[in-house]
């Protein structure tokens, strides 16, 4: 009678067991499935489409900045103001003021403030659709 009294707590403890670790199993899975499989796949797939989107809002921006910088209209003509040392404009007799190219002018801009070292000379383009004047070089 001993013995069947053990093996009805064994069949007991089995009706009891095995739902019990079905429960534990299938809860590891999904504590593992929602906490770790899916995190990851959904983290990593979104660190990949941060960077994608990073990287084109620095390429837009370089395009964009670049296309700025261009000078899309080029002057035809360069003229170079002289300022004395109080910054006001001055005229100083024998000079070439007028060019047909930024590199003539240039050349010459920097012989002007070697020659004269107490004046300041500047570069504006000849532009007839602005009426303000842009210095682009300054010396």
């Amino acid at each position: 009678m001993m013995a069947m009294k053990k093996l009805d707590v064994f069949t007991n403890f089995k009706f009891v067991f095995i739902p019990a670790i079905a429960i534990v199993s299938f809860s590891h899975f999904m504590v593992v499935l929602f906490g770790q499989t899916i995190p990851n796949i959904v983290w990593s797939f979104f660190k990949e489409v941060g960077f994608v989107i990073v990287l084109a809002a620095a390429l837009i921006f370089a395009i964009t900045w670049f296309w700025r910088t261009i000078p899309h209209n080029r002057p035809k003509n360069y003229s170079i103001f002289s300022f004395d040392v109080f910054g006001q404009e001055s005229k100083i007799d024998g000079l070439r003021t007028e060019f047909k190219t930024h590199d003539v002018a240039w050349s010459f801009m920097k012989q002007y403030k070697k020659s004269y070292p107490l004046h300041h000379f500047a570069l504006i383009p000849d532009i007839s659709k602005t009426e303000k004047k842009t210095i682009i070089r300054y010396l």
